[in-house]
């Protein structure tokens, strides 16, 4: 049986080689957005960070559904896009 990612991730595994910002929208510069929001670089991140394997999405979208800040307070989104073009250049794209 392989291992979960997250079972064999180190810290130094997951830290990002660059960074750009998104130019247009997509499905994963929306859910990029979302847990930027929330104060987090991406989805490692936040896994890393709050100890889980799965993120809660809209089964119809694919879109984040809630995600607990590190106050643990929690963002709910809906299913609907919820970046707008004006706020499309502010995301942050890494790359592993």
């Amino acid at each position: 049986k392989m291992p979960e990612v997250s079972e064999v991730m180190t810290k130094a595994d997951i830290t990002p080689k660059s960074m750009h910002r998104a130019k247009i929208w997509s499905d994963d510069v929306e859910n990029l957005y979302r847990f930027q929001q929330a104060g987090y670089r991406d989805e490692v991140e936040y896994k890393q960070v709050k100890q889980v394997d799965e993120v809660e999405c809209w089964p119809e979208t694919g879109f984040v559904k809630k995600l607990q800040r590190r106050d643990n307070t929690f963002y709910y989104y809906n299913r609907q896009r919820e970046c707008e073009d004006k706020d499309v250049r502010k995301v942050k794209v890494y790359v592993y």
